[in-house]
């Protein structure tokens, strides 16, 4: 009998809906180092192959992807607008910046050493989904969080 949550499977896994989904795959594997699990390729009525479903794995993690169906309501983010940042660690914030940009990302956040002991950026990818990348370099307590919060943010008003 089946398991109601497949081994490796994680309990939350985004699914990305990308105007361009064969596209994103290779993006992904060439900025982010994405290995392409599955694919589910559906024909259109008007010849076009989509993609009705796609697996990558980043490390230990999974990211569903899917081609656009605007008939059925699933449509990406348009004009690079997205409520959602992916947020993917790794080795080197640095290196993946490089790669990524190469490959067509666009920069909203330059890399930096961040209050909370991450260096951290924020990057756009080419199919307007929003990535945040860090590189954890201190392992610090809330408490020293906080107090570099508070000292980092001091007089700055918020929104």
């Amino acid at each position: 009998m089946a398991h109601p949550i497949p081994a490796g499977q994680p309990v939350i896994t985004p699914h990305l809906v990308v105007k361009g989904a064969a596209e994103a795959i290779e993006f992904y594997k060439k900025a982010f180092g994405a290995v392409e699990i599955y694919r589910m390729p559906f024909p259109e009525s008007d010849g076009t192959i989509k993609l009705g479903h796609a697996e990558l794995k980043f490390g230990d993690s999974k990211l569903y992807l899917a081609d656009e169906f605007p008939s059925y309501g699933s449509v990406g983010p348009a004009n690079g607008s997205s409520p959602v940042v992916i947020n993917l660690a790794v080795t080197d914030a640095d290196a993946t910046f490089e790669k990524a940009t190469a490959a067509g990302a666009t920069v909203t956040m330059a890399p930096q050493d961040m209050f909370w002991g991450d260096r951290y950026g924020k990057l756009v990818d080419p199919f307007g989904h929003h990535w945040g990348i860090s590189e954890h370099l201190e392992d610090l307590t809330p408490e020293e969080i906080e107090a570099r919060k508070e000292k980092a943010f001091a007089g700055a008003p918020c929104e």
